[in-house]
């Protein structure tokens, strides 16, 4: 790294921290956002590179939990990363991430960072593996449409105030938050940040609509949130904007997109973050009406890896020692023995021979239980010195559903 002053902001470096970021993501500054941003930032946590007073590069963490197989975990938000083209390739940014993840481990403090990637060839060379990816998709409205026969229950879709769906929102999000894998704890002014709706952030869309799914007794199992975004004068490129669609329950969900797919003079439907496995996949009627892009979402990198893989549980039984790379951490590097089941497990260095081998990044991209051991293998990335280690370890991490985050941070 250079010789630059790398060190936390305090909150009256705010603006000069944020303007840095703006500038390097190519926006425009704008003290609106900056403020909206204040109440979750947490400058202990930040990290700026200082050029004779400037900032020249910024980064920060946020306290989150993170639900894993097992439930909701502490984990490490890694965000605002960001370096002024003006000093790049001067080892800021390896700074930067080293920084992070030797103070995650020798302060004890979460055993996993979690990010999403603004370019996909960064942070692989930090010990990054993508852990879950979601399914961007856009259709026509005249095709889109629910199965024969697709239950969807006897409660009805209510379009509702803002302030008024918020709390009923945030109950059904905190319903299937310990069980979704990706999914992240909301604590402070998180959900006041995600409520917001500014103006100058919609490019040309109406205000955020929310429509509730109400059962007869009247408790709320589902909720949706959209836009509407005119297109030209026919309306031919008019779309909805689906942001949100939440449910506890089969036939709640299948409501609300029978709702969506019904609303009127808007020829076009968009969703750029749906979940991989999204049921809605199953239930329409043509599923190439759903014309899908496949991305990556979080990242996940094992700040410390006897930790963080004591930290989640396991399909079934395992009994593994797995040899470890790890340039970018070194404390990582050695074998390890984990044992565990879907009650917990341990983890501890072992001088034991090892039944697989593989880097952090491998064990990064299957700690969630979506991309399986046995793939990685399958791409060479794991190798298996006993046989039958490979599929035993593969089906032990492997989660029920794929994990899925349905905000960036």
């Amino acid at each position: 790294m250079t010789d630059l002053e790398l060190r936390p902001i305090d909150r009256t470096e705010l603006p000069a921290f944020y303007r840095t970021l703006a500038e390097v993501f190519g926006e425009d500054p704008d003290d609106r956002d900056r403020e909206a941003l204040a109440p979750v930032f947490e400058p202990e946590r930040s990290l700026a590179a200082f050029d004779d007073g400037q900032v020249v590069a910024t980064a920060g963490i946020y306290t989150r939990d993170l639900t894993v197989p097992g439930g909701p975990r502490p984990a490490a938000g890694v965000t605002f990363v960001a370096v002024q083209p003006t000093h790049r390739r001067r080892g800021l940014l390896t700074g930067i991430m080293r920084r992070q993840l030797s103070g995650l481990h020798e302060d004890q403090q979460e055993p996993v960072a979690v990010l999403w990637a603004s370019e996909g060839g960064i942070y692989g060379r930090f010990g990054y593996g993508v852990a879950a990816r979601q399914l961007s998709w856009e259709g026509t409205k005249a095709r889109l449409r629910l199965r024969p026969g697709v239950p969807t229950g006897t409660g009805r879709v209510v379009l509702t105030a803002p302030e008024r769906a918020r709390p009923h929102e945030q109950a059904v999000y905190e319903a299937l938050r310990p069980a979704t894998a990706g999914f992240l704890s909301r604590p402070g002014g998180w959900n006041d940040r995600l409520a917001a709706d500014p103006a100058h952030l919609r490019e040309g869309a109406t205000a955020r609509r929310h429509a509730l799914h109400t059962e007869q007794d009247g408790s709320v199992t589902g909720y949706a949130t959209y836009r509407v975004k005119q297109g030209g004068t026919h309306r031919d490129d008019s779309e909805v904007q689906v942001d949100d669609v939440l449910a506890t329950t089969p036939a709640a969900y299948a409501a609300l997109w029978a709702f969506l797919f019904g609303i009127d003079l808007v020829p076009r439907l968009v969703r750029h973050r749906a979940p991989l496995d999204d049921p809605l996949q199953d239930i329409v009627a043509d599923s190439r009406a759903l014309e899908g892009t496949v991305y990556d979402s979080l990242w996940v990198r094992l700040a410390d890896v006897g930790r963080a893989l004591a930290g989640r549980t396991y399909r079934q039984p395992v009994d593994v020692v797995l040899d470890v790379r790890d340039e970018f951490c070194p404390w990582n590097t050695g074998r390890w023995r984990l044992s565990g089941d879907s009650t917990g497990a341990v983890c501890a260095p072992t001088g034991d021979p090892a039944d697989l081998a593989l880097t952090s990044t491998e064990l990064g991209a299957a700690y969630l239980g979506g991309p399986t051991l046995v793939a990685l293998g399958a791409a060479g990335l794991v190798t298996e010195s006993t046989p039958g280690a490979l599929a035993a370890a593969g089906r032990a991490f492997a989660g029920d559903r794929q994990p899925w985050s349905p905000e960036v941070f």
